[in-house]
């Protein structure tokens, strides 16, 4: 077997690129983001480990105007269009920030996470403080965020100062990059302060509103919240979803990018042991696989060439939210989880614009949120061959990695919320 120099784990574009790791041509997304003309705020929503955060350093790489990444694009897909890579290359002051890391058990040590991420994003702008074109109550106001010592309210408007001071230090507008969007008010939900970190999160995400600073914005998260809940009053909202087929390529490997890694590789022979177990997700016209499992396996086979595939992906998350809905369901979805571990579909209503105050409020809200998050996937229409109510979709486990989730954490969690739940109506109808 050939080592191909796998980069688990890692994220960051420039260091893939200038230290030979292996990387699948993900550049065309520039391209469609950029065509025709860019959209004021693009939210993409993918399941964790399909690639979001890669995709977010690779365009922060491509637009970041104090970066030179001519070389690092050398030979892939983007760079054979010359006249946009003229155009957009390195031309874009660029603010690039994820909130992945933000998480407490309360509010404060929440709260203390994020401005510490804003804290970190200010001090490497640091060079706008010597510019005669900013006023002196910005660069005070800017001090503070740096250090950590600002107001609430200087907090929540953060990025408008950010991106206000470098259209006037540049000459251009800005490009906003916001990675995992959705952690802080997801964690905050988990553990019982969510109005006070939606307050925030909704303050910062003014940016994307009436913002003469702002060029262009793309944002990514696991699940769409819905646009009043955080983004409220944002113009020109497009929303990229797993329902949608125009950025799916880019999220997840295809069937011929898993084909050109295993050539490479030399392991053609797993083709369809990867299939049965990485495979089977459908977002909207593309089948796609997971690349964080496939990526894990093809290092383990380097490693060990009998290894037989794992379930790389369900480590990655605390799946604190599928849990909570166990917890609030009880008995009356088990037949459902039956019918699914079973090889068997569900038709469910799906809500694409969900918000956490209200995530517990309907049994469909569990399909959602599984759907969502990757735990199922649609049935194919021309498999179906039925018709299904509006709104509606046909769901099923989409590969062997899922299904043994199912059948041993998910079902372990019925089994410890079962000792819980009140059978007295049962004792009284005997």
């Amino acid at each position: 077997m050939k080592n191909l120099n796998i980069p688990v784990g890692i994220s960051d574009f420039e260091k893939i690129r200038r230290e030979g790791f292996y990387y699948i041509d993900k550049t065309g997304l520039v391209k469609e983001l950029l065509n025709p003309k860019p959209a004021e705020v693009t939210l993409i929503t993918r399941p964790r480990r399909f690639g979001k955060t890669l995709a977010m350093s690779m365009l922060e790489n491509f637009f970041d105007i104090k970066k030179n990444s001519r070389d690092l694009f050398a030979g892939l897909e983007i760079s054979a269009s010359e006249e946009l890579c003229s155009r957009w290359m390195n031309q874009c002051p660029t603010v690039s920030l994820s909130f992945r890391q933000v998480d407490g058990l309360d509010f404060s040590s929440a709260y203390d996470m994020l401005t510490m991420v804003i804290s970190n994003l200010f001090n490497r702008h640091r060079y706008l403080l010597e510019s005669q074109e900013i006023s002196e109550f910005q660069k005070t106001a800017f001090v503070q965020i740096a250090s950590q010592k600002a107001t609430a309210g200087e907090i929540k408007n953060s990025l408008i100062l950010l991106t206000d001071m470098m259209q006037t230090y540049y000459g251009k507008k800005v490009l906003l990059l916001v990675d995992e969007y959705d952690v802080p008010v997801a964690k905050a939900n988990n553990n019982g302060y969510y109005e006070e970190m939606l307050d925030v999160m909704k303050g910062l995400m003014q940016a994307l509103k009436d913002n003469r600073a702002l060029g262009f914005a793309v944002v990514t998260g696991c699940m769409k919240i819905a646009k009043e809940s955080i983004f409220t009053g944002t113009n020109n909202f497009v929303s990229d979803t797993i329902a949608d087929s125009r950025l799916n390529e880019y999220f997840g490997f295809v069937q011929r990018e898993v084909d050109q890694i295993l050539a490479d590789g030399e392991i053609t022979d797993k083709r369809e042991l990867i299939k049965q177990w990485y495979d089977g997700y459908h977002f909207g016209d593309w089948d796609v696989y997971c690349p964080w499992d496939v990526m894990n396996y093809v290092l383990e086979l380097q490693h060990n060439p009998q290894a037989k595939p794992a379930g790389y992906w369900k480590n990655t998350s605390d799946n604190a939210i599928i849990r909570s809905f166990i917890d609030y369901a009880g008995g009356s979805i088990t037949r459902k989880l039956e019918i699914l571990m079973e090889g068997g579909y569900i038709i469910q209503q799906i809500d694409k614009n969900l918000t956490y105050d209200y995530l517990h409020s309907s049994e469909d809200n569990l399909w959602s949120v599984l759907y969502l998050t990757g735990y199922l996937t649609q049935v194919r229409s021309e498999t179906l061959n039925r018709e299904l109510p509006a709104g509606s979709a046909a769901l099923q486990i989409p590969n062997a990695e899922i299904r043994e989730i199912f059948e041993t954490t998910v079902i372990r969690w019925f089994d410890d919320s079962a000792k819980t739940w009140n059978r007295n109506h049962l004792f009284a109808a005997v």
